[in-house]
């Protein structure tokens, strides 16, 4: 479990995150919404380290990551995984190669120990037989699927992932989105999804903040959105005039189940 208490961040005179404090829970798909230049990222970048926040504390199981010393961070940085928008692979190593990467770096596994874990990995995400291709010769889709086996690679505790469907069809989309949120279940991990699209929302969001102007204006389920009164959330979340006539539908049915 990842608590976020009374957390502040600000560049210069500008405060981009005011007061968040929330839960991420293990075993669940949460994930992190909000309008562009809200705070989410930020807020992901304070949550693993690449931001420092101005207050506040970002507790892994009760240990205050914020607090640690160097050396502290960098043993608790091989607990995550994360999985970049642009997927982040390295072009000259081929797709086995790179998710042997974190491995060669940060596990003291015999070399026939890491191919096997990094082998398992692939075949985790369904691409055993793409082990001897290259980024370069793959689709966007099978990129971050990749990106997905790398990030796994260690086992890690916490799963951080950035705008993983960016850039992909709708169908590609979900088999991302299905695949991240049996992972989490499988290895009881907890998985934090940084995220615009709203078919994830509904899809898999177990566990859903939603970010405005820098504060936390709502937390819940997906199935709390349709019947959600706030607007801001609404708004958000229905900004198509076709998701708007569906939520529409789904409360006249619950005010006549009502009646």
């Amino acid at each position: 479990m990842i608590e976020v208490k009374h957390l502040f961040k600000s560049f210069e005179d500008k405060e981009v995150l005011k007061d968040i404090s929330t839960v991420f829970e293990d075993g669940k798909t949460n994930l992190i919404i909000g309008q562009s230049g809200s705070g989410k990222t930020v807020l992901m970048k304070n949550l693993v380290g690449l931001l420092e926040p101005t207050s506040g504390q970002v507790l892994y199981d009760g240990r205050d990551f914020v607090s640690m010393s160097k050396r502290e961070k960098v043993m608790m940085r091989r607990e995550m995984g994360m999985i970049f928008q642009s997927a982040a692979l390295f072009d000259s190593l081929s797709v086995l190669e790179n998710v042997m990467f974190p491995l060669d770096m940060f596990s003291s596994m015999t070399l026939r120990e890491r191919k096997k874990r990094a082998e398992y990995c692939l075949d985790r995400v369904n691409l055993v037989d793409a082990e001897k291709k290259y980024p370069g010769e793959i689709s966007g889709g099978m990129q971050k699927r990749v990106a997905i086996a790398r990030a796994i690679a260690l086992n890690p505790k916490y799963l951080f992932c950035d705008e993983p469907n960016s850039g992909l069809d709708p169908k590609t989309s979900l088999v991302i989105d299905e695949l991240l949120h049996s992972i989490t279940q499988e290895f009881n991990t907890t998985t934090i999804i940084n995220t615009h699209d709203m078919n994830s929302v509904m899809g898999i969001g177990e566990n859903i903040i939603f970010i405005y102007e820098g504060q936390k204006e709502w937390q819940g389920v997906s199935a709390d959105i349709m019947g959600s009164s706030n607007k801001r959330l609404t708004d958000f979340i229905f900004a198509s005039d076709l998701l708007k006539e569906m939520r529409a539908v789904v409360i006249n049915q619950q005010n006549h189940q009502s009646t």
